[in-house]
């Protein structure tokens, strides 16, 4: 049975830091553009759907979606939940793997290993039909319910800020859309999903790519990707100009590449120390933090 897995890019005009941004030109593309360029080359991924909002704001993002046959949804502002579990009905996916428009730096073969994860694939390089599940009927199993490649304080990350990927299953998105209560599990769609996880302490020196796994009080299992030598510490997302300003460098240095790696850019980094002071000063928002003009009545 082949697995609906379906990319939802969750993307808005109103960003309180920089709004705006996600139409940003980024070395004459808009800064979506170059995410979705990105994405697309993720093997594991059926297709890519943005969930943008009703605000009157992004129109231009549909607008902008049509004009290149990209799928659009439009949906809660406030509610990012809400938002994907209907973009995810409408679409039909049995798999979500969620990104955000500020990640133009994403990597697809970080894509393909956070989805592997999910699937209980091996970590490594694999024929396009590897991500198909044997038929098993009308049942569906994965080996996990949801599976990323970071998780927020006080858990960790190991990869840069900006190479985020989070994937569930519909039912665990399901039940989080029907369960969750806490403002920000609705802004930020997967915290019900991983919240009160405790991992199984994992050897990492055996790998370069490593997980973790465990069960949330609530229920669900959790797989955490992680690599070595840990490069959490590095800030690859768009929120501020800094941020803008450090990603249109990468790109000026590296857009000759058809698709750059995530490790070109570390290669870019080191032999020029200066990029990364660029936007080392700023702070990243948490997965509890609420954006206050949009707080759910």
């Amino acid at each position: 049975m082949t697995v609906n897995k379906i990319a939802i890019i969750q993307a808005r005009m109103s960003s309180s830091r920089l709004p705006g941004k996600v139409l940003m030109d980024i070395a004459g593309r808009p800064m979506l553009e170059r995410e979705i360029v990105r994405a697309m080359k993720a093997r594991s991924i059926d297709a890519i759907v943005v969930a943008t909002t009703t605000d009157p704001s992004d129109d231009i993002l549909e607008q902008y979606c049509l004009t290149k046959g990209i799928p659009c949804y439009r949906g809660s502002l406030p509610d990012v939940l809400d938002r994907f579990y209907h973009t995810a009905v409408q679409f039909h996916a049995d798999v979500i793997i969620r990104l955000t428009a500020d990640c133009p730096l994403i990597d697809p073969a970080v894509i393909d290993l956070t989805v592997a994860t999910f699937l209980g694939k091996p970590l490594q390089q694999f024929p396009p039909d590897s991500y198909l599940i044997p038929d098993t009927g009308s049942l569906i199993t994965y080996t996990c319910d949801f599976a990323a490649n970071r998780l927020p304080p006080p858990w960790k990350r190991t990869l840069p800020i900006g190479l985020d990927v989070e994937v569930c299953s519909f039912d665990a998105l399901e039940h989080a859309w029907k369960e969750a209560d806490q403002g920000y599990q609705h802004e930020h769609v997967m915290p019900y999903l991983y919240e009160g996880i405790a991992f199984t302490q994992t050897d990492p020196a055996k790998s370069e790519w490593y997980i973790e796994q465990g069960t949330t009080p609530r229920g669900f299992r959790v797989a955490l990707l992680n690599h070595q030598p840990d490069y959490g510490s590095l800030r690859w997302t768009v929120d501020t100009p800094a941020d803008l300003e450090f990603v249109r460098q990468i790109y000026a240095h590296l857009d000759g590449q058809a698709v750059f790696s995530w490790q070109d850019v570390l290669t870019l980094l080191k032999s020029e120390p200066g990029l990364a002071a660029i936007n080392t000063e700023v702070q990243h928002k948490t997965a509890f933090d609420v954006d206050q003009r949009t707080l759910r009545s």
